[in-house]
């Protein structure tokens, strides 16, 4: 007989038949979706997720294994038709974000992956991002002289959206002053990940993917014409053997680099500096010297991942953790719930600034692993450790708000007080 476990409404794990009722809408999970994450690991961390329609994954060590298995893709059309897989063509008013999506370095399986990653890699290769190190911390401390005197801020709109997205556009070679615009464009485009998203949700990305990707375009001319020392530049004029980018390829990889280069550190800034204040640990202690800074910023990252989950297409019949899984299966694998794995975190919930065990799975394995992750280290590791230098009394303003943007995981503002 089945062995049923409701440990909340919105929650209803079978663990013998391992099959898992959970509402992603319900603030009571999104808000706090590691004591979710928590129960899963206690009863089943591979299951059928019903609302999903879907099989997911958990464990750390099966989800670290996924993200490296070559028998999953992130996409399955290369090796086989709709026709065959029974797959329906996009809906008509979202053929804007499918364009967009068509070359994104995210959706694509080698060898295609492979050359666009290759032209692009040089550009955010550790050695490459440290040079931006004094440019990020210049910025980081103009931002809070507009502020420091006031005694409070809402720091997503202050602080920590404008980091990130001024660092990528100039390394791209976008404009400054399109950074709001390019925040509304990637908040809209993202909305087509959410879980259950609604018609005017995908109307909205499509919209945004249409004028994002006229942009791009306009800027692609203006580089050929005026070459620039930028990595659009570069993408534009460089070859991989003896073969140039094409502009549907340019369009679908600068706006994947633009979305990817600040939605996630914009969401782990926030979820960083709540982590840190609400665990009562002493800030001056943590940021001392830039080892326990790395150590602390790996934990925020560990325990507060921005982006919760990921998804392959299965290319060829597969058994994972007992579960058989047929050509153009579609599968799960959740990093932030593999960062809380008990098999590999001890306590994993308590945030430790200390901790040194298994890497965090919030950037990825394996080939899709996140290009960004240096420039995103760097970014963390620096103004972090700034803001709280400069605000040596920040404390929470009231209940921080999280966004309903599963699988996304972020604040709605951040109110602090000093």
């Amino acid at each position: 007989m089945a062995s049923a476990m409701s440990t909340e409404p919105f929650l209803t794990i079978d663990s013998t038949a391992r099959r898992v009722s959970l509402d992603a809408r319900d603030p009571r999970f999104y808000g706090d979706p590691n004591r979710t994450y928590a129960a899963l690991h206690a009863g089943c961390p591979t299951f059928y997720w019903e609302d999903q329609r879907q099989w997911f994954f958990t464990g750390y060590d099966a989800v670290n294994g996924l993200l490296r298995d070559r028998r999953f893709g992130r996409q399955i059309l290369h090796i086989a038709s709709r026709e065959e897989l029974g797959l329906p063509e996009p809906p008509a008013h979202t053929l804007h974000f499918e364009a967009a999506e068509a070359h994104s370095l995210l959706e694509i399986e080698p060898p295609e992956h492979t050359r666009l990653r290759t032209l692009i890699n040089r550009a955010f290769v550790s050695r490459h991002v440290e040079k931006m190190k004094p440019e990020i911390e210049v910025l980081a401390n103009q931002l809070i002289d507009r502020f420091a005197a006031d005694g409070a801020v809402e720091l997503l709109s202050a602080f920590a959206e404008i980091i990130p997205v001024t660092m990528i556009a100039r390394m791209i070679g976008i404009p400054e002053e399109m950074g709001p615009q390019l925040l509304k464009w990637s908040h809209a485009y993202v909305g087509m990940y959410m879980f259950k998203r609604s018609h005017a949700d995908e109307l909205a990305a499509d919209q945004a993917a249409r004028e994002f990707s006229d942009y791009v375009r306009s800027m692609i001319a203006i580089r050929r014409a005026q070459p620039a020392d930028d990595l659009l530049t570069h993408m534009i004029h460089t070859e991989h053997k003896g073969q140039y980018l094409t502009d549907d390829e340019l369009v679908s990889t600068t706006i994947v680099l633009l979305n990817a280069g600040h939605e996630a550190t914009v969401h782990q800034i926030g979820n960083s500096v709540r982590t840190i204040l609400a665990s009562g640990a002493s800030p001056a202690e943590i940021f001392s010297n830039p080892a326990i800074t790395e150590r602390t910023v790996e934990e925020c990252l560990r325990i507060g991942a921005p982006v919760h989950i990921f998804q392959r297409y299965c290319l060829e019949p597969a058994e994972i953790d007992g579960v058989s899984l047929a050509r153009g299966d579609k599968v799960s694998l959740i990093l932030a719930a593999a960062n809380l794995d008990p098999l590999k975190f001890s306590d994993p919930l308590a945030f430790r600034p200390d901790r040194a065990e298994a890497p965090n799975l919030s950037f990825g394995a394996g080939i899709h692993f996140c290009i960004g992750a240096p420039l995103a280290r760097l970014e963390l590791n620096l103004a972090l450790p700034i803001l709280f230098q400069r605000l040596p009394g920040l404390k929470l303003a009231g209940t921080a708000v999280v966004k309903d943007i599963y699988h996304f995981h972020g604040l709605d503002r951040l109110d602090l007080t000093w």
